[in-house]
């Protein structure tokens, strides 16, 4: 489905944290758009409020003031139960440390956002090997995370992220773990999903090498959005 209007809207948004008897601002009167099929990098050093602010739109935060809407869905007039379940269709995620379940096969892990949908059994398997097929592991399916290199473990990650087809996918540091070669593929493979299925990936990163395979790079300097923002093409 392809959006007339902005696929993510961020107006005003401010957020902050309470510390004893002191109120911290994380983020400051945050406004942007991101385009349906968008791949952007968000940087800032340490503390900026870039993880904050993926977490935001992602729906597995709350902020004080301010608009978040995706996909035209004002996320903060949701119930809780109501943002579970959009997050489960909408949001794909994509950690630094993977976040795989070691008991579970790599078959298991990337089924597990399944688990919560309508599908019957086949249907959850036919979605699982499409994933692993697109990120080159179909011969892993049955390897758990142990068994399986840093890079092969952030791919049935990247799997799992998108095997609900997600509106957006959010990726926290997705290179951060990864040696060069692995990180290298990683963002080839998320460049992939970007260029060749349209999947709209918003990315946090302090990698620059990472952030150039991005569209545009938005800067965040102490929780404000920095002027000095790069559209690529």
């Amino acid at each position: 489905m392809k959006y007339k209007t902005p696929l993510v809207e961020i107006k005003n948004l401010y957020k902050s944290y309470r510390r004893g008897s002191q109120i911290i601002p994380v983020l400051e009167n945050i406004t942007f758009d991101i385009e349906d099929g968008e791949f952007l990098a968000l940087m800032g050093p340490s503390g900026s409020g870039k993880s904050t602010l993926l977490n935001l739109i992602a729906g597995i935060d709350t902020f004080d003031s301010g608009i978040i809407k995706v996909g035209g869905v004002d996320i903060a007039a949701l119930s809780e139960t109501e943002l579970a379940q959009w997050r489960s269709t909408n949001v794909g995620f994509i950690f630094q440390f993977y976040n795989l379940i070691p008991v579970l096969t790599a078959f298991g892990n990337v089924e597990l956002p399944l688990l919560l949908t309508r599908l019957s059994r086949k249907e959850r398997r036919e979605h699982v090997e499409t994933a692993l097929r697109i990120v080159n592991l179909p011969d892993r399916m049955s390897h758990y995370p142990g068994q399986l290199s840093g890079g092969q473990q952030q791919r049935v990650a990247i799997a799992r992220a998108v095997v609900t087809d997600p509106t957006i996918i959010v990726a926290d540091e997705p290179t951060g773990d990864l040696d060069r070669v692995s990180a290298k593929e990683v963002l080839e493979l998320m460049c992939r999903l970007n260029v060749e299925f349209g999947k709209t990936i918003i990315m946090v990163t302090h990698d620059p090498h990472a952030a150039e395979k991005a569209r545009t790079i938005k800067h965040l300097e102490k929780g404000i959005l920095n002027a000095h923002n790069q559209a690529r093409l």
